[in-house]
């Protein structure tokens, strides 16, 4: 479930694992981190995860990775928006992390690069409602720059474990929601998640691994992660999106939550702070058909404050020490707001549901414990 994803880039390999590595294992997230299968990508290095149980065993039902933490139950009464002071912000980065982000060039506002517009030049491998074959695919991922080895039969078994992941998804959506919406389910169903399983540091593809049956983050490179699916699915039908929306996205990483987004809303807007995942993230769009959706290369905390009138939705995929006071002023009236909050690798992040009201008062609740990989740029230097 990292427009910025505001991602924090370690120095080294071996530091990214030493830190997640021991992260994860304390969280018991999963059995064993390291023991990625052999067609994996190295092991994730940040999670984005809808949860942070205590146990999780192998055999965990889907509910165990995806439910809401007991640090953070629900909580429907009015909140003061999070700023915490300082002192601290500062205290509490970690030494490898504090000089991985130092060590990243933070665009401002102004140096934001757009993307290359989608839907123009070559003919399109593929768009939404058309047949997704393998044909389609290989097409895809050649339109797109990227390589894959995924074999034909390969292919074939994703698609059928695909119908058992949409029965899933429908299923949580119903027991958190009550109702799963079909909008929601139609995009899912609409994707192919397969083709965004791609590891952009190293090159590689891992597509085998799509679908999987105990949903998980999987590392996209510089330090980023493909949100597990389930966790996607719960925040996107959280936001209410709605056909006319206009939404901006804090955090492309892979592209599949603003592609997600795009295949129900008027338009898509996305920014990422890693320029090397950014500007290769923003080739994936056109050969899918997806022209809905813009991306650019900045820090998210300053949004995209060119887009007249704002936008109805915020969605923010990386953890914030606080809600970015210009993310504010850029949601229109009845407009929604969701971010995760709290301190990088850290337990009791929650997320956060901000509304704004006609008069445009500001109006925030706790929605459920999470883990997310921490936002960077601006919001690490303190308070607004």
């Amino acid at each position: 479930m990292s427009v910025s994803k505001s991602v924090m880039i370690f120095s080294g390999l071996a530091a990214a694992t030493l830190v997640a590595g021991a992260l994860v294992l304390a969280l018991d997230l999963f059995p064993n981190p390291f023991a990625a299968p052999a067609s994996a990508p190295a092991p994730v290095q940040r999670v984005n995860q809808v949860t942070v149980p205590v146990t999780t065993p192998a055999e965990a039902p889907v509910e165990a990775l995806v439910g809401p933490s007991a640090e953070a139950p629900v909580a429907a009464t009015p909140q003061a928006v999070p700023v915490p002071p300082a002192t601290v912000l500062a205290a509490t980065v970690q030494p490898a992390t504090a000089k991985a982000a130092a060590e990243i060039p933070l665009p401002g506002p102004g140096e934001a690069q757009a993307a290359p517009v989608p839907g123009g030049g070559a003919a399109l491998a593929w768009k939404p409602g058309a047949p997704w074959n393998f044909k389609a695919y290989q097409a895809a991922m050649r339109q797109s720059g990227r390589e894959s080895e995924l074999s034909e039969s390969a292919f074939a078994e994703l698609q059928a474990r695909k119908a058992t992941a949409m029965l899933a998804i429908e299923s949580y959506l119903k027991r958190r929601f009550g109702k799963a919406d079909e909008n929601v389910l139609r995009a899912f169903r609409e994707l192919p998640r397969e083709y965004f399983h791609y590891d952009y540091q190293r090159k590689k593809s891992f597509a085998s691994n799509c679908y999987e049956p105990a949903p998980k983050p999987w590392a996209i490179g510089y330090g980023s992660a493909l949100s597990d699916y389930l966790g996607q699915a719960y925040m996107t039908q959280l936001c209410r999106p709605r056909p006319g929306d206009t939404v901006l996205e804090i955090g492309t990483g892979s592209g599949f939550q603003s592609s997600l987004l795009s295949r129900i809303v008027k338009s898509v807007y996305s920014v990422e702070i890693i320029k090397p995942l950014g500007t290769e993230v923003a080739k994936i769009y056109q050969p899918l058909g997806l022209d809905n959706v813009r991306t650019r290369v900045g820090d998210g905390y300053f949004g995209w404050p060119e887009v007249e009138g704002g936008f109805d939705i915020i969605m923010v995929t990386c953890v914030a020490r606080y809600v970015s006071p210009e993310l504010l002023k850029q949601l229109k009236p009845e407009g929604r707001l969701i971010v995760p909050i709290g301190q990088p690798f850290k337990k009791g992040q929650v997320l956060y549901v901000f509304t704004k009201d006609k008069a445009g008062k500001v109006h925030s609740r706790k929605d459920m414990g999470v883990f997310f990989i921490p936002m960077t740029g601006k919001i690490l230097a303190g308070t607004p």
